[in-house]
């Protein structure tokens, strides 16, 4: 398996199924799809039941065997999913880029950050973040999804690696510090600005856009 340890929640997952996460979500969810192959597996599964059910609703006969190919769907191996992808960025995640390397803006302290798009719906953003170097410490006002792509971060929430997502709601107070190694470097996806807990950032945040 992948080695994921920290996946999208079960509703975001449904949503993105149901094609109604907002873009900036949506893209996170499908780059973590395309490294962790649980959930990849998972939405495959869900996708072949799907297609049963449909048949089913529409009125076509059903084979002998119909039952057990749904069991097979829900109980059996699941569908061997495709290769994960090469190189730091996922496909998703090249497309929001234009196809080129990213351009980052440097914010302090080595971080650096691109914004992919922004919108009424929310902002997606690349963030690199030096070994050992610490984010300000911060609250949310909505909902933010972290996505690591190299490298690692811990904060209070445990360790993320390369495919793990970090969900942080309102309630959620952290400092993510970049690991030993590699670069952090994430996805991050938010529906409303950050909230810091200190003033420079505070200061700054109009600038950043964060």
């Amino acid at each position: 398996m992948s080695g994921v340890n920290h996946h999208i929640p079960d509703d975001l997952l449904d949503e993105w199924h149901a094609g109604t996460l907002p873009e900036p979500f949506a893209v996170v969810v499908a780059t973590h799809l395309s490294i962790c192959e649980t959930c990849r597996a998972r939405m495959e599964a869900i996708d072949m039941l799907g297609g049963v059910v449909l048949d089913h609703e529409r009125g076509a006969p059903m084979s002998g065997d119909a039952k057990s190919r749904m069991m097979a769907a829900l109980d059996g191996p699941m569908p061997k999913p495709a290769p994960a992808p090469s190189g730091i960025f996922p496909s998703a995640v090249m497309e929001a880029l234009g196809g080129g390397p990213p351009r980052w803006r440097m914010l302090g302290g080595g971080i650096r950050q691109q914004i992919l798009m922004s919108d009424e719906a929310g902002s997606l953003r690349l963030l690199y973040i030096p070994p050992g170097r610490a984010v300000p410490e911060h609250g949310h006002q909505g909902l933010e999804l972290t996505l690591v792509l190299q490298g690692s971060f811990s904060d209070s929430g445990g360790s993320f690696h390369r495919g793990d997502v970090e969900t942080a709601h309102a309630e959620i107070d952290h400092q993510p510090i970049a690991g030993e190694g590699d670069p952090c470097i994430c996805l991050a996806a938010t529906d409303a600005p950050l909230r810091f807990n200190s003033m420079l950032p505070r200061l700054l945040q109009p600038i950043f856009r964060i």
